[in-house]
């Protein structure tokens, strides 16, 4: 998998998130760049333990301080890196809601199945356990996921096929929770069954009412 493009979100200097700040285009967003590439690629060949700033400057060519400066940590970049990840993710349109969740969970299934896949995420929970401030960022990237994959739902809706009143967040989560079991707990391979399992568990869920909040919305 080659490395993620660039995303052009900005962080003002001095704040409290543990990025670099970006503006389109020009030297810094080419800076940014070139880190998170280079971080990505040493996740390739190692664990996040043994990743550290120096290494990110030595194949980046960015200097070491100006790294330090921008993400202050190595939790810092890895975080900026998630951000850019969740701008990838495939929002299915089948016409089914069984088939779209059927869809996601073999995307995501077939995500983890590279070895650098499977340390990123490793490293994100990490990072926002050490780095203050990562935490919010990681729950605001994962927030902005949550909206892009609720559109699933949303249809779903439309269709009559499952309760107006039903929970998206809760529906995704379910979707993702066996993942991250397996992932950071059991730590199993991820295959094609939990993929599928995944998926049916939410969709019959959701079908069946488990997720409704008893209010309809407006």
């Amino acid at each position: 998998m080659t490395a993620p493009p660039p995303h052009e979100s900005d962080r003002p200097q001095g704040s409290d998130r543990p990025h670099g700040a970006t503006r389109p285009g020009g030297r810094t967003a080419r800076t940014r760049a070139a880190v998170l590439r280079a971080a990505w690629e040493e996740l390739g060949s190692q664990d996040f333990a043994a990743l550290t700033i120096d290494l990110i400057a030595r194949r980046s060519g960015v200097h070491a301080a100006t790294i330090r400066r921008r993400w202050r940590t190595v939790e810092g970049v890895i975080i900026d890196m998630l951000g850019q990840h969740s701008e990838t993710i495939p929002i299915p349109d089948t016409g089914s809601l069984r088939q779209d969740l059927h869809t996601v969970t073999r995307s995501i299934a077939d995500f983890y199945a590279s070895a650098r896949n499977r340390r990123l995420v490793e490293a994100v929970v990490t990072s926002a356990a050490r780095e203050p401030g990562a935490a919010e960022v990681m729950r605001a990237v994962f927030k902005n996921r949550i909206r892009r994959v609720a559109v699933l739902l949303e249809r779903a809706v439309e269709r009559g096929e499952i309760p107006s009143d039903t929970d998206a967040e809760e529906v995704i989560a379910a979707i993702g929770a066996p993942f991250y079991y397996r992932l950071l707990i059991t730590r199993r391979p991820i295959d094609s069954r939990l993929a599928h399992i995944s998926a049916e568990s939410a969709y019959l869920g959701a079908v069946e009412g488990v997720f409704r909040t008893g209010t309809a919305p407006e």
